[in-house]
């Protein structure tokens, strides 16, 4: 049962087939099996799920279910969500359990899902490999010794893992695509505002965007009919009449035109990545598409760019983590101003600081001019570029990341190798369009690796058609990683753990 996609458990439940309590039991069971070797889910409430189990289960009984009801999941740990604690992986929030629930959560919660828990992430978001997250590293399911991409490494972990079916994750520069590309699974991130950003901790407002990680193209489809629509309470969020992200997936591909930049395929592509993504469009090609090289001339700019725009708005944002009004607080301190600085100095760890030092330092007076308004002048180019783009093609393919998945601890100490990891995504988000990664192939470790397909403004549902003509026609998104249960000495102990 827990091997099935969204869409098949949707179909399960409803014909009766099984109850939501005994679907939210098989997956409780199999996250207490593995999640302590793989360290995916910071907190686990099985009083709580089956009791939400339990309402779906009465709603079903009703006839009064929405098309997801009963169906079971993971939340991103940044999204506030009631009664649970929402921590963003870091100590500065290790205490707080959120009073209210993010829209996203909201919406999954109107649709009847059940919540298994809170995926593990880099902390506030901050990060390309899941290593920074206080709750220690979160472990890729391929293989334990490989990192599962970041931010949302738990988010994509659980679903490879097959510890849910979906989960919700954010993407900053990357944060969705990526993570999904080394756990060999799907993930999608749409146009900026598609998706409300209410009550999801932010970390970079312009560049932040929630989108969901499943197995498939049509299960995501089926999770952006429920987390996609406008919110009210979110300045940025686009009023649009709701989409359905599932109409367009049965389309043929005939006479699609399909872009290759050029700059996607240079120096610094590994050999087994640029394999999976030809093989990949020889695919397509033999599915009717077309297709075309293009140029994006400014992406080498996107990594400059991105880390000047994103680390100030960092600081502005977790300027509110203080110890005054939630979250940690320093135990011993004189006055105010050393009760702030012990605070932040304990509370955020090594990266947000980094962030937080180099996002006031371009913010400051005498840089403000000659960094920032000059990565938001590049910010535009890059916007252009695929606005010229989309004038050739329909879609846009390439590498999520020029690797596949590197080990723990390899880039660890060399924070611009890790950066230069994103070159192939940053730049979608800087430029608000939407994109995503699917299964594509593993490179010669046996380490997943995913193809990356870029839409143009509010083209989801041709983004998800291409993904989902692709997966009909090959079989990459259905394996599924050998886990074997570990045993007590096996598994090393985790701070502050609320399993």
């Amino acid at each position: 049962m827990t091997q099935a996609t969204l869409k098949q458990l949707s179909q399960q439940l409803a014909a009766k087939q099984v109850s939501s309590v005994e679907l939210a039991g098989q997956y409780l069971e199999r996250i207490e099996a593995l999640n302590p070797q793989l360290n995916a889910l910071i907190s686990v409430d099985r009083e709580k799920t089956l009791a939400e189990a339990q309402a779906a289960d009465a709603r079903l009984a009703a006839g009064s279910a929405h098309a997801l009801t009963g169906v079971p999941l993971v939340h991103k740990d940044l999204f506030c969500q009631q009664g649970w604690k929402t921590s963003c992986g870091s100590k500065m929030l290790d205490n707080f359990v959120s009073p209210y629930s993010a829209h996203v959560v909201e919406q999954c919660a109107a649709a009847g899902m059940v919540t298994l828990g809170r995926a593990n992430m880099d902390e506030f978001a901050m990060g390309s490999s899941n290593e920074n997250s206080f709750y220690g590293a979160v472990k890729n399911p391929w293989d334990l010794n490989a990192i599962p991409g970041g931010s949302s490494g738990g988010s994509a972990a659980a679903v490879a893992a097959r510890l849910a079916p979906a989960a919700t994750a954010t993407d900053t520069g990357g944060s969705i695509r990526q993570p999904a590309s080394h756990c060999g699974v799907t993930g999608i991130k749409p146009t900026y505002g598609a998706v409300s950003r209410y009550g999801m901790v932010a970390f970079a407002s312009s560049l932040d965007q929630g989108g969901p990680i499943a197995q498939t193209a049509e299960d995501c489809a089926l999770m952006l009919n429920v987390m996609a629509g406008f919110d009210e309470r979110d300045s940025t969020s686009l009023e649009r009449a709701k989409e359905d992200y599932t109409r367009d997936l049965n389309q043929s591909l005939a006479g699609l035109k399909v872009g290759l930049p050029r700059e996607y395929f240079a120096a610094g592509l590994d050999g087994d990545v640029a394999r999976a993504v030809d093989n990949a469009v020889a695919e397509l090609k033999k599915l009717g598409a077309e297709a075309v090289e293009i140029s994006l001339p400014n992406t080498e700019l996107s990594i400059p760019a991105y880390y000047v725009i994103a680390p100030a708005e960092a600081s502005t944002n977790l300027s509110r983590y203080d110890g005054v009004r939630y979250g940690h607080r320093a135990k011993e301190y004189k006055d105010l101003v050393e009760m702030y600085e012990k605070t932040r100095a304990e509370g955020f760890g090594d990266e947000v600081k980094r962030r937080i030092l180099v996002g006031s330092y371009v913010l400051s007076h005498g840089y403000y001019d000659a960094y920032y308004i000059k990565a938001q002048k590049i910010r535009r180019l890059i916007a252009n570029d695929f606005k010229s783009a989309f004038q050739q093609c329909d879609v846009i393919l390439g590498p999520v990341a020029p690797t596949a998945a590197f080990d723990l601890g390899q880039l660890s100490s060399d924070p611009v190798q890790m950066y230069l990891s994103d070159i192939y995504t940053l730049s979608v988000n800087l430029a608000g369009l939407p994109g995503m990664s699917v299964p594509a192939g593993f490179a010669a470790n046996g380490r997943p690796i995913g193809l990356q397909i870029i839409g143009d403004y509010f083209d989801e549902a041709k983004m998800l058609n291409v993904a989902h003509q692709f997966q009909q026609a090959t079989d990459w998104h259905s394996r599924a990683p050998d886990l074997e249960v570990a045993t007590a000495q096996d598994v090393a102990p985790k701070k502050r753990r609320t399993i």
